[in-house]
């Protein structure tokens, strides 16, 4: 590299912050010139200025710069080694990811970067980008987009034997299929890449994903204990790595499964640990408010805390199926304990109650006959519930279908054996 030439990169760093154009014009006229890859200074310049150009237009927003720097660095990148060009689109791939609303763009600029790599022959590469396309689908809530490309890296990767690669398709296969509620082939998925996991060594952020993955699933089946302790090692592993948001992530879910499983004093404890206090932000504070009005069994409560944290509450899709659920349940108790010294109420009295509409109140209760919660009828004409008391069951009706099964039994054996004796 010669010295002009290293001039020039230093002054472009420092003018960054003061004078973003000059600096984007010498980053140009840097990487104008394709650098001779026999030298390991001047390739090394060119990375530099590169990376320093995609990092000027990413904290100006400016994501069609982006897009064209990258297009245009794949000429000269065809010249590179292949782990050294692998690294580098995905350096510069990874900066859209701070420019807000440019998922379209992501998508868009990843499949050209694909039919680039697929040319040149970079298997590697080609199958990097195929990820992470998947996982812009994802975000996209493109989910059959999603798993026809899922299918076609599995088949690749297991024939390749790629276990590292293999793990993190099996991974994105198992949230592709959670996220469409498909819980046992989210489950399925989730062995597979654990299995492939065993068998190679596997960088601590991708096993904090594995991990975080398997409490949510294990979550999905009410097993809030197991899903608390694959959580605690999801956590640890954010934390080593520096994932401050996956981390805060990891430590709401915790919250969450103690909620679940009404431990008040354990969400106390909790939010006064040492990770609560590094990670301490309103996504935490929204769980304490929901943790507390669980614990004073108070729908208004809950609906307040739900509304003054909306943002925190309702962008994860995992807290907000469970809050909805623990609503759901926080409504059913409310509604028998009104309801249990009556035996004929007016619908509206309940309403008054509970404090919610009328309509919605209705809803519940037919929900809860029908799933025999509590033994009644709507009378929507006097605006009433009628309330019958819970009969036992007649053990006449139990003996009496147990004998005729037994009949039925031999019935079937004397003509088994008739037929043998016709034969």
């Amino acid at each position: 590299m010669a010295p002009a030439e290293s001039q020039r990169l230093k002054e472009a760093q420092k003018l960054v912050a003061s004078d973003p154009r000059k600096a984007e014009g010498l980053y140009k006229e840097i990487i104008s010139t394709p650098p001779s890859v026999t030298s390991e200074a001047a390739v090394k310049e060119y990375e530099t200025a590169l990376i320093g150009l995609g990092e000027l237009y990413r904290n100006e927003k400016n994501a069609q710069e982006l897009v064209g720097l990258v297009t245009k660095s794949q000429t000269v990148l065809t010249a590179f080694a292949k782990a050294k060009t692998a690294k580098l689109v995905r350096q510069l791939l990874d900066l859209f990811q701070d420019i807000p609303d440019t998922t379209d763009l992501q998508i868009s600029v990843t499949k050209s970067c694909i039919e680039w790599a697929t040319s040149e022959r970079r298997s590697f590469l080609r199958q990097n980008l195929e990820t992470r396309l998947v996982a812009l689908y994802m975000a996209k809530q493109s989910y059959y987009d999603a798993l026809t490309l899922i299918n076609g890296l599995l088949r690749e990767l297991k024939r390749l034997d790629d276990k590292l690669v293999l793990v993190e398709v099996q991974l994105l296969e198992s949230r592709v299929y959670h996220a469409l509620g498909n819980i046992p082939k989210a489950r399925a998925a989730l062995t597979s890449a654990r299995t492939s996991a065993a068998s190679v060594y596997t960088p601590p952020l991708l096993q904090a994903h594995l991990d975080m993955q398997s409490g949510m699933l294990h979550a999905e089946d009410r097993d809030f204990n197991t899903a608390f302790s694959y959580f605690i090692e999801a956590l640890d592993g954010y934390h080593t790595q520096d994932e401050s948001a996956r981390a805060q992530a990891a430590l709401q879910y915790m919250l969450l499964c103690k909620i679940m499983l009404n431990l008040v004093d354990d969400v106390n404890n909790l939010m006064t640990s040492k990770q609560a206090l590094k990670y301490a932000g309103q996504s935490l504070e929204a769980m304490k408010a929901i943790a507390r009005a669980h614990a004073n069994r108070s729908l208004e409560e809950y609906e307040r805390a739900l509304a003054a944290y909306r943002y925190e509450l309702g962008s994860d899709a995992f807290i907000r199926n469970h809050l909805t659920r623990l609503y759901d349940a926080m409504l059913e108790q409310n509604l028998i304990k009104v309801i249990e010294p009556f035996s004929c109420v007016e619908i509206a009295h309940i309403a008054v109650m509970v404090g919610l509409d009328t309509q919605q109140v209705e809803r519940k209760l037919s929900q809860m006959i029908l799933d025999k919660v509590i033994i009644g009828v709507l009378d929507q004409g006097a605006g009433c519930l009628n309330i019958f008391e819970e009969t036992e069951r007649d053990q006449a009706y139990d003996s009496a279908l147990a004998t005729i099964e037994k009949l039925s039994n031999v019935v079937d054996v004397l003509y088994t054996n008739q037929a043998s004796m016709l034969e």
